[in-house]
């Protein structure tokens, strides 16, 4: 996984139904390479997940060192998930998540829109993080927005 070439899996591309799970496998392996460019493991989306689940960010990482692939990985997550979660709890979550943009304090609107700001200063139509997110991963490999 080369993250210098190209972007990690989409935000909403689900994993067991689990967004952001194959992103973050995706920025894992390729931090394991030292081919993340500017892409973090472990990053602010990444922690909604691990806070939802309750499992340990860098023992996933040990775990994906091993070589294994996104089955046996997604196994492992439930495994070592302190929080285990029902199928209509990820469902929902997973459903939230897509749908969720900035708060509507005067600071994460500030925030959004600087994030926004360095894809588009003209995309009004970009309301949620994953869009944000989405935007941002087309443009920085050569896409017009």
């Amino acid at each position: 996984m080369d993250l210098t070439q190209r972007p990690p899996r989409s935000f909403r591309v689900r994993l067991g139904n689990y967004v952001i799970l194959a992103r973050m496998l995706d920025k894992g392996r390729a931090t394991l390479a030292r081919k993340n460019g500017e892409y973090n493991y472990n990053s602010p989306t990444d922690q909604r997940l691990v806070q939802f689940l309750g499992f340990d960010p860098d023992a996933l990482l040990k775990e994906l060192a091993t070589g294994k692939g996104d089955g046996e990985i997604l196994e492992w997550v439930q495994a070592h998930s302190k929080t285990p979660r029902s199928p209509w709890e990820i469902e929902a979550w997973s459903a939230f998540m897509e749908k969720r943009g900035p708060d509507s304090d005067a600071e994460t609107l500030a925030f959004f829109a600087e994030i926004l700001g360095k894809s588009s200063k003209t995309r009004e139509d970009v309301k949620t993080w994953f869009e944000a997110g989405e935007l941002d991963d087309y443009v920085s490999f050569g896409g017009k927005a």
